[in-house]
């Protein structure tokens, strides 16, 4: 492979995967009903509007679920791997397989998004604790209902919150033990891991 293709791969996927997380992102968003007049969701929402506006006309919401947000955010992770694809191989290959690749890559940013969301909130929760920042709000909109089952089953420690500790291996395992094994079970090639 030239470093003119490795050059426009790193390009398209770096550009590529920001959209698709911005996608995902307005998926979680409406997913946890965060605050949506945030600066940074009205962001979210201007960015993805373009194209999810024909798909609404298309694909109804289910009660919390923007089915819509999902169905472009795996058809940006098709494109995007199937560009990949393209340029490192000269062809796609099986549609079906590559639409199996997209699910798993989808669902590894998913569980990517959480893991670093939760990272950030436990870092402010220690540098700036009840911070009124717009991006702290969203993160700990984000990263509540992901910590809440975890608060529920845990006992009160009088001010110490041990509930992130078990997300963050909640989410490892999930994606060693699921991810990781749908990536190797499915053949995909490692030119497209860094999409997941």
């Amino acid at each position: 492979m030239s470093q003119l293709s490795q050059a426009l791969i790193l390009i398209i996927q770096t550009l590529g995967s920001l959209y698709l997380l911005i996608v995902l992102l307005r998926f979680i968003l409406q997913l946890v009903r965060a605050d949506f007049y945030n600066p940074l969701s009205q962001f979210i929402v201007k960015a993805t509007h373009p194209l999810l506006r024909p798909l609404r006309r298309v694909i109804p919401s289910i009660g919390n679920l923007d089915l819509s947000s999902l169905v472009l955010a795996l058809i940006v992770q098709v494109l995007l791997m199937a560009a990949i694809l393209m340029l490192t191989y000269g062809g796609i290959g099986n549609l079906l397989q590559l639409l199996v690749w997209a699910i798993i890559g989808i669902t590894g940013l998913f569980l990517n998004i959480f893991f670093y969301a939760l990272i950030i909130s436990v870092i402010l929760s220690w540098v700036a604790p009840g911070s009124h920042n717009p991006g702290a709000q969203l993160i700990n909109q984000i990263t509540e209902p992901a910590l809440a089952p975890f608060r529920r089953l845990l006992p009160n420690l009088g001010g110490l919150d041990l509930s992130p500790i078990f997300a963050f291996l909640a989410i490892k395992l999930l994606e060693m033990l699921v991810i990781g094994n749908l990536v190797v079970m499915s053949g995909m090639p490692r030119v497209l891991h860094g999409l997941i």
